[in-house]
């Protein structure tokens, strides 16, 4: 199965269909959760600078918003698929029912790559984007976000689009807006942040002290520098990160043995991630194949980047001394590899509960919009903490209840929630 003919949706479903045995719903909740409850396909036009005209193919997927406003990121990707999108709406569904806060899941994709786009044209294309979709997104049906390259200053864009087009002021629309702007303190490090919380709490389980653990890390966008940040307070030490190369389109990984400086390769690092493989070098970084951070001898592996990136071909490359994978990334790992890496005992914490801080944040940040009073620092991230720190252990509660592995109890706890929620409202 190579990544071309790897279905994201396809697996999505997998992943759903077996919690729906488990808690063995029936065909009309199984045919409803399975696909998603509204999609959007939809062109955006741009003037270039050149003068030119340009034309974007954009998606905007709402999975199911029994519990509460669709709640999901719009991505920029020149590789952005329908069923990315589909999957990830999907995934958002059951990350913010795992966490219990009362959202739905969405996803929104634009196939265009921003590093090819100057400033002007990727404020066209936000937009654009909200041109096509204003009728159906609002605080109360459905709440954009940043994701996979998209930041705070396109979604301050959208924001003003939307209410130029409304008529008023709804900063409760869009989340991860901009400090000052209503964006909340604490977002940008929430999603990162919240992986090394779980993270710790799992090693709290397998009595291990984090001080005395090495991590590898795959990418090195904001969720994995945020990830590292704090990874590195609590003692443990990352060995390797990976990111992608946009000047040679590929990825590479970079290792030091005595451990990986941030605040260094932070400096080196253009706005997307990409570390600059040059500099890296004359730092005394090992850079090797990008494909080589899954095979380092650590504790810990992170996969912080894309979907579908630990799968059957390359499970067995995993170095025996990895105890845990925190899956940072949406989807890392296929459902195939997921059954091979549990009879290796390795601990996996699955994504939608690992990476959750993102959303809950999200959410933090909508509520204060509502309230138009916004919290200091402090207070967001011990919330935070408080939000996962719950929600991995009654994961972890239920696991060992059930004797199942945490993904298939965050499954199963997230779908429970849904379904009945779906089911309350006489939908199914």
């Amino acid at each position: 199965m190579d990544n071309k003919s790897y279905n994201p949706f396809l697996s999505a479903q997998k992943q759903f269909d077996k919690a729906a045995d488990l808690l063995e719903l029936n065909n009309a909740a199984r045919d409803f959760l399975r696909n998603p409850m509204r999609e959007f396909n939809f062109t955006i036009p741009i003037r270039t600078d050149d003068g030119s005209k340009k034309i974007f193919k954009a998606f905007r997927i709402q999975h199911n918003d029994a519990r509460g406003p669709a709640k999901g990121g719009i991505r920029f990707h020149p590789m952005e698929t329908v069923d990315t999108v589909r999957a990830l709406a999907m995934w958002m569904t059951w990350k913010t029912a795992v966490v219990d806060i009362p959202l739905g899941g969405g996803k929104g994709g634009v196939i265009c790559d921003p590093h090819n786009l100057s400033l002007y044209e990727q404020e066209q294309v936000c937009r654009g984007w909200i041109r096509q979709i204003v009728k159906n997104i609002g605080p109360n049906s459905d709440i954009p976000a940043p994701d996979v390259m998209t930041n705070p200053q396109h979604m301050l864009w959208m924001l003003d689009e939307y209410e130029t087009i409304t008529g008023g002021r709804y900063p409760g629309t869009i989340t991860g807006k901009p400090l000052g702007m209503g964006g909340s303190q604490g977002r940008t490090e929430a999603t990162g942040y919240g992986i090394i919380i779980a993270l710790r709490e799992a090693l709290k389980e397998l009595n291990i002290k984090p001080e005395n653990t090495i991590a590898g890390v795959q990418g090195f966008g904001n969720v994995a520098q945020y990830a590292i940040e704090l990874y590195n307070k609590m003692g443990g030490k990352v060995i390797c990160v990976s990111s992608w190369d946009n000047k040679d389109q590929k990825s590479y990984a970079f290792r030091k043995k005595e451990g990986v400086d941030l605040k260094e390769l932070i400096e080196i690092t253009d706005s997307f991630g990409g570390i600059d493989k040059e500099k890296a070098e004359n730092l005394a970084y090992e850079v090797l194949d990008g494909d080589k951070w899954i095979e380092q001898e650590v504790d810990i592996l992170i996969p912080a980047a894309m979907e579908n990136q630990i799968t059957e071909e390359n499970f067995n490359n995993i170095h025996p001394k990895v105890k845990i994978i925190v899956e940072g990334a949406n989807g890392p790992t296929t459902p195939e590899a997921d059954k091979q890496l549990n009879k290796k005992d390795i601990l996996i914490v699955p994504d939608f509960l690992a990476n959750a801080g993102g959303v809950i944040c999200s959410y933090f940040e909508q509520v204060q919009n509502n309230m138009n009073y916004y919290w200091t620092k402090d207070e967001v991230l011990s919330k935070l903490d408080m939000k996962m720190t719950n929600a991995y252990v009654s994961v972890s509660d239920f696991a060992k209840q059930n004797k199942m592995t945490l993904k298939n109890a965050a499954y199963v706890i997230s779908v429970d929630r849904v379904a009945r929620a779906s089911q309350n409202r006489g939908w199914i």
